[in-house]
């Protein structure tokens, strides 16, 4: 088939680790064609072009800055990056016939571009991959509001939404309280439309280290080589609920049987830093973003896996930190709202424990627990899991199926 991506990430080709590239390398792999449709930020100097880059086509749109800039800008480019990838669309693939028109969120701000594509290939089929629940997801954390002059924006945001559920034949979310969240509170769509097609990676075996390099790699960053590390890594941004997870920390920070660790960076990042420099606790380490090679070797030498989120959220959040995780065999800690299905899913699988992301006393709690489980086992079981459920064949067959 002739298969098109829009996407919001600054996708060059698809031979680099990611949940976008690997899904499309798997596409190109089966023997599509494919062509992707992504930003080229005005800070990068690139025009918009078409390229063939990794045996697929590659249409880079410039655009305003999207990432890393002031708000105004950021705000007006993402108004202004569906008549942008429209145009560039209408420019260099109009006389393509396509398929399969693939899409994610965030944004939803694509959904004229979808149309367009449809419009011109009416016999195609769309497919949203829903990565996210917007707006509600920023009226749960305060960034909007269903009242006031903040009200319009989330009515404007909320019509799209529904929209862009109607323009797809086929939404795939990340798990099963999601689906159920969007059948709730969108009844016009039907159940056979929506079903579970997760975040998913290209399966490979995990790196073992030896005890040697472990011990090694803790040295180089100051850890303790002599018990458990529990490692936070990712953005550290409102949605993970920042101020819960110092809390924790706090509340933890004279424990003499494990360590934690904190790397990432984010808006809250400055928050983090600020209760580490004036309390200066004695097993917690705090590093900002490191490459991603030297962040996955960090990964591989600690022990267990932290998620947070904020407590707040009404919608089901499925965060993608887990599945590095589970790619590394490292069981896990879920401190999320009670709608957030990461924690139920783990302890069923035998990967994890769950606590609310309120309770301070209920994540000391879980920590205990996980320092008197079989660690080696438990990794064992998220490694499994992933494998049953968390690879690119499997989100690939979930698409494709609608085509057999």
């Amino acid at each position: 088939m002739n298969v098109i991506f829009l996407t919001m990430s600054n996708m060059h080709g698809v031979e680099n680790r990611g949940i976008y590239a690997d899904l499309m390398r798997k596409f190109r792999n089966e023997g599509h064609r494919l062509y992707i449709v992504a930003p080229r930020e005005r800070r990068t100097g690139e025009q918009t072009s078409l390229q063939e880059v990794d045996g697929v086509q590659v249409l880079g749109v410039r655009t305003l800055n999207l990432q890393k800039t002031n708000v105004i800008e950021k705000g007006a480019g993402q108004v202004l990056v569906e008549s942008q990838f429209k145009s560039a669309i209408k420019k260099y693939l109009a006389g393509v016939k396509i398929d399969l028109i693939l899409y994610s969120t965030p944004p939803i701000t694509l959904m004229g571009a979808v149309k367009y594509l449809k419009k011109l290939n009416p016999q195609a089929r769309t497919y949203l991959l829903l990565k996210d629940i917007f707006p509600q997801n920023a009226v749960d954390i305060g960034m909007m509001s269903k009242t006031g002059v903040k009200g319009l924006l989330y009515k404007h945001f909320r019509k799209q939404e529904k929209q862009l559920y109607k323009v797809s034949d086929f939404i795939g979310c990340m798990s099963p309280a999601n689906v159920e969240y969007i059948l709730k509170h969108n009844p016009e769509v039907q159940r056979d439309r929506i079903e579970v097609a997760p975040n998913s990676y290209e399966q490979q075996d995990p790196v073992v280290l030896t005890q040697k390099e472990r011990e090694t790699i803790r040295q180089k960053y100051n850890l303790p080589t002599d018990r458990p590390v529990l490692v936070y890594g990712g953005n550290l941004g409102k949605p993970q609920g920042i101020p819960f997870l110092i809390k924790c920390l706090d509340a933890n920070s004279n424990r003499e049987d494990c360590h934690f660790l904190v790397v990432g960076n984010g808006t809250e990042f400055g928050r983090m830093e600020s209760w580490y420099n004036e309390t200066k606790p004695k097993n917690v380490s705090l590093y900002a973003r490191l490459p991603k090679e030297d962040y996955d070797q960090l990964v591989r030498a600690c022990d267990v896996g932290l998620i947070f989120l904020d407590y707040r959220f009404t919608i089901p959040n499925y965060p993608s930190r887990l599945l590095p995780y589970l790619m590394e065999k490292k069981p896990i800690i879920a401190a999320t709202d009670p709608n957030c299905d990461t924690g139920s899913i783990a302890e069923q699988n035998g990967y994890g424990y769950w606590c609310p992301s309120n309770d301070v006393t209920a994540f000391t709690e879980a920590v205990d627990k996980m320092l008197q489980s079989d660690l080696k086992q438990m990794g064992e079981n998220g490694n499994q899991f992933f494998l049953n459920n968390y690879t690119v064949e499997h989100t690939y067959n979930k698409i494709i199926k609608h085509f057999n």
